[in-house]
């Protein structure tokens, strides 16, 4: 008998401690999810001077990523991904802004004219203003100024980039189990991007 409740005392520990360890793990979760909302993104250069930013992630279930991110679940699902086969989801959105300015090549119009040269009624030649050009669409603006001997423009380009990692599962005939292979998927929101490279890498504890 004394077997029998000795017994029974051990697995009602066992329980109790996977109870109150899976019970602390799933508020760390919460806790550092609800931290990760608060925090705001940490940009900084690298040594290098390379821009850079930090953001704490995310740990979501897959129903609470379907729910609090309707419209990436939706976009994964165009991909033809199953959410259930998803590792990780990441996103970011990048702007690059910069001013170039560079001489006009050929002839060019007498001193002070900044552009080709027109004549009055009386024939003497004037100089036309500066032209000015401007061209954008949701992506992409870009603005400048013609002068006599040079052109200058400012170009201001944004773009989103969604990223997807999801597993391959192994198939024989109708059959698929385990993990065949993990792959990532990169989507850019704007049409003038070309994706030239990308690399995703797991590291394994």
């Amino acid at each position: 008998m004394q077997k029998y409740i000795l017994l029974y005392a051990v697995v009602v520990t066992a329980l109790l401690v996977v109870v109150f360890r899976r019970y602390g793990d799933e508020n760390r979760r919460l806790t550092q999810n609800q931290e990760a909302l608060a925090s705001e993104v940490l940009h900084y250069r690298t040594r290098w001077g390379q821009e850079a930013a930090s953001a704490q992630a995310l740990r979501l279930r897959c129903a609470e990523f379907e729910e609090l991110r309707a419209a990436d679940a939706a976009r994964i699902r165009q991909l033809g991904i199953r959410l259930r086969r998803l590792e990780a989801a990441g996103k970011s959105v990048t702007e690059t802004s910069f001013e170039a300015k560079a001489p006009l090549r050929g002839p060019s119009a007498p001193n002070g004219c900044d552009g080709p040269l027109v004549r009055s009624a009386d024939t003497l030649p004037l100089c036309p203003p500066a032209r000015r050009f401007h061209w954008e669409d949701p992506w992409v603006a870009v603005e400048g100024l013609v002068t006599e001997d040079s052109v200058a423009c400012r170009v201001r380009s944004v773009d989103t980039l969604h990223q997807v990692v999801h597993r391959i599962p192994r198939r024989f005939l109708f059959i698929r189990w385990g993990t065949k292979a993990l792959r990532q998927e990169i989507v850019s929101a704007n049409p003038h991007t070309r994706i030239v490279y990308t690399e995703y890498i797991r590291i394994e504890r």
